[in-house]
């Protein structure tokens, strides 16, 4: 069985290359360029993550992923 679960993508002026959120815990949040590394989340706590991270130079999205349950 596969479920969706998100990653959050975040695009920043200057750069070519997008990066995803790796760890939320600490602060600030931790960013990785490597898609394979980045945290899976549910949609409320991709959200959050997106909510805290949102400013005008860089623009976070939400990306689905499927995961095998």
């Amino acid at each position: 069985m596969k479920t969706t679960k998100f990653v959050v993508k975040v695009n920043r002026r200057g750069t070519l290359k997008p990066q995803y959120v790796q760890r939320i815990d600490p602060t600030p949040i931790q960013m990785t360029s490597s898609r394979k590394l980045a945290l899976v989340m549910g949609r409320l706590t991709a959200e959050d993550a997106v909510k805290s991270i949102e400013t005008s130079r860089c623009s976070p999205e939400l990306v689905s992923v499927s995961v095998s349950a």
